[in-house]
């Protein structure tokens, strides 16, 4: 099934007045920094500290009354698995979570906070696939994938929309936009958005080095896994593969893929906390460590979009991140 952008459209009425319409911030210092317009779509002010909220609700406000009844099953890191807590909790239908052992426990406790019940797995010899297929066979329940699902992905492209409508509103002409990808929800959604509105425009994919997949699959030409690589920093990216719905949209409208390591990572969640005065999480780092770092430079003349994608940091890690210790 493709998505259009008229399923993003859709999506932005079906989420009117339950997600927030996240502001587009303006930053001198960044601007001074990397030698640009810079304009950044912070999705850490969305419900649940980052964009999934945006997908998940259009994904199960579509169940029928049914449906709501028998609930639903997802598998998540914690992001994902947020979002479609909060929003089963306001459409009143139970929410099951299929999260890794390791997950960050502030993520976990935000899931479990939400109303959402949760069963723990071992990430390296248990497949978290076959656990929600088998749980919601049980349960009668539906599974709410994380990226490939057209109504997530039609979700997570308002975010685009507003971006269009926000720089507009300043006057501003996007040149360039750059995002996170781990399966592609995201960017594929914003991709539809911003193709629509603003055809030029160059956009890029940022993933964490390891987990370069995507970056892979666009030079493959098909969809590729990235080798198995020790884990990252950037927990909420660490997908090993993009959707099978996901990658031909990315494949149609992405510039490109450059990946960034965890020091950079880092190193943009220090300059997000004292430069920008937000607190962000390491996989809704990588654009901006991407631009800090010229991997990816911005047009001189014309507005460059970085998306931060979430803020939900375990607070340890956090510590560490900016007293430079890890």
């Amino acid at each position: 099934m493709s998505v259009t952008i008229d399923d993003v459209r859709d999506a932005a009425r079906q989420i009117e007045g339950v997600a927030v319409r996240t502001p587009l911030l303006e930053s001198p210092a960044l601007e001074a920094r990397v030698g640009g317009r810079i304009l950044i779509k912070a999705e850490t002010f969305q419900r649940v500290g980052a964009f999934k909220f945006r997908g998940a609700y259009n994904r199960l406000s579509r169940l029928s009354e049914d449906e709501r009844k028998r609930g639903v099953v997802a598998f998540s890191s914690g992001n994902h698995a947020q979002g479609v807590a909060l929003a089963g909790r306001a459409l009143d239908m139970p929410v099951l979570i299929v999260m890794p052992s390791d997950a960050p426990k502030v993520k976990a406790e935000a899931t479990r906070n939400y109303g959402a019940e949760i069963r723990f797995y071992d990430r390296a010899r248990e497949s978290r696939e076959e656990i929600a297929a088998e749980l919601a066979r049980q349960r009668g329940a539906v599974v709410v994938p994380a990226f490939d699902d057209p109504f997530v992905i039609a979700g997570q492209g308002t975010a685009g929309l507003e971006i269009v409508e926000q720089a507009e509103a300043l006057g501003e002409r996007i040149a360039t936009v750059i995002g996170p990808v781990g399966g592609g929800g995201l960017m594929s959604g914003v991709c539809l958005a911003i193709k629509a509105h603003a055809p030029w425009a160059q956009i890029w994919a940022v993933e964490p080095e390891g987990f370069d997949d995507t970056r892979r699959s666009l030079e493959a030409g098909k969809r590729v896994g990235a080798p198995p690589a020790q884990r990252s920093l950037c927990d909420a990216l660490e997908s090993p593969m993009p959707g099978e719905l996901t990658f031909p949209i990315l494949k149609s409208c992405l510039s490109g893929a450059e990946t960034v390591d965890d020091a950079e990572v880092a190193q943009a969640m220090r300059f997000a906390f004292q430069e920008l005065k937000l607190v962000v999480e390491p996989g809704g780092s990588v654009a901006l460590a991407a631009l800090l770092s010229g991997k990816i430079r911005p047009d001189p003349g014309q507005a460059t979009v970085i998306i931060l994608s979430g803020g939900n940091v375990d607070p340890t890690l956090y510590g560490r991140i900016l007293a430079g210790t890890d």
